[in-house]
């Protein structure tokens, strides 16, 4: 098993928590809530805060403000979510939405595939699982990070 995935399936169980709890599924509060273990994955350099400026996630002071300073990739990354999922994001979520999809099309245009799968693994996990018992779900969950890593090991290895 890829590094990679092993931070995935790690990642994916800490989740399975939380998905007991909270049935929203939007893109939005799974970002929310993954804000920590994201900040861990994400890559914010290399075209990242590029491509959120573009398709008008981010403003140019945004950006620079991430960039300024001497800050881990971790702490960029977590700068890019908390902009993201910020408290106002609540009063709009509609907007909130549409950023959320802009940011997964950034994550794909610079490669970050890994990360979207991850996302989009979550969302799709609580959506089609709502209202089953723990152990159902905890049956479901195991069946389906499998399938999610076996895809992103052949998206890896293209």
């Amino acid at each position: 098993m890829s590094a990679r995935c092993h931070v995935q399936r790690q990642i994916l169980t800490v989740f399975l928590c939380v998905a007991c709890i909270d049935e929203v599924s939007s893109t939005l509060a799974s970002i929310t809530r993954l804000k920590s273990q994201l900040s861990d994955i994400i890559e914010p350099d290399f075209g990242l805060l590029d491509q959120l400026l573009s398709l008008e996630v981010l403003t140019r002071r945004q950006c620079d403000k991430i960039r300024a300073g001497d800050k881990a990739a971790y702490e960029r990354s977590e700068a890019v979510l908390d902009l993201l999922t910020a408290e106002d994001a609540s009063l709009d979520p509609l907007t909130s939405e549409a950023k959320c999809e802009k940011f997964i099309a950034a994550l794909q245009r610079t490669e970050q595939q890994h990360v979207v799968n991850f996302i989009t693994h979550v969302v799709n996990f609580i959506t089609q699982n709502r209202g089953e018992n723990d152990n159902c779900l905890t049956l479901h969950y195991n069946q389906s990070i499998n399938q999610s890593i076996k895809q992103t090991n052949k998206q890896t290895n293209k």
